[in-house]
């Protein structure tokens, strides 16, 4: 079906192209509204969207490679922990994290080696933003940058997650705080940002992270999609709000 979908909009996007004596015509064509019609299917925003993430994913891994080497160095840990999230209709995926908090303890068995699998982790509570297990300058500022999140790309070109979504949740965060409302959220793909990094982020409280949540998925479309996209970046460069 994905591959169905490619040939869709490829072949649609020829036929306005070949209308088209120009981009000006192309853009002020009524043809183009059919390929924004197309683009408004889950089916072929994420199509681009997994091509997206390959090609983001190749950018970001050298920074990627040099984020984990720097992790090891301070940590003597693994430099990626994974924890457990509900992905898209309530299927369970692994979500790969950059480690950012440790203790000067010695490190257990389950922490070393490339990947830490964490099986359940606390969700619902605030971010603070003096969190005492954020020990490292480094780690801090991966954290505010989001340098931490960018394994991420990897679940983003594997069709597991989207550039643009609702929060990646734990069931427990789903049974407790959206209740009967965990459909809609599940209705769409977890993505690394959406509306939540671009109206507070860590600032917000969780009633305020259910809403945005909840908004994003009843207003889903490809111009929501590019509109948070755009936000997105200015919001991730600054840092603002973040910790």
């Amino acid at each position: 079906m994905r591959n169905g979908v490619n040939v869709t909009l490829f072949s649609q996007l020829l036929k306005v192209c070949k209308r088209s004596a120009s981009l000006t015509d192309f853009l002020q064509s009524d043809s183009i509204l059919s390929v924004i019609v197309l683009f408004r299917h889950h089916r072929l925003i994420y199509a681009g969207d997994r091509l997206a993430g390959i090609l983001l994913l190749a950018v970001a891994l050298p920074a990627i490679a040099a984020a984990a080497i720097a992790v090891v160095s301070l940590s003597s840990r693994s430099p990626f922990i994974a924890h457990r999230r509900v992905g898209r209709h309530g299927r369970d995926f692994w979500i790969l994290k950059l480690r950012t908090m440790w203790d000067d303890c010695p490190a257990k068995a389950n922490e070393r080696g490339l990947v830490e699998w964490i099986e359940s982790a606390p969700g619902g509570g605030q971010k603070a933003s003096d969190d005492r297990r954020v020990v490292s300058r480094f780690a801090a500022f991966c954290r505010r940058y989001s340098i931490d999140e960018l394994p991420q790309l990897v679940h983003v070109a594997g069709g597991e997650m989207s550039l643009i979504g609702p929060r990646p949740l734990t069931r427990d965060e789903l049974d407790q705080h959206y209740g009967p409302q965990a459909q809609e959220v599940l209705s769409l793909l977890p993505g690394l940002a959406g509306l939540w990094q671009i109206r507070g982020r860590s600032r917000l409280s969780y009633t305020e992270r259910v809403r945005l949540d909840l908004e994003l998925t009843r207003t889903f479309s490809f111009q929501t999609y590019v509109r948070i996209l755009l936000q997105t970046i200015p919001a991730v460069i600054t840092g603002d709000g973040a910790w």
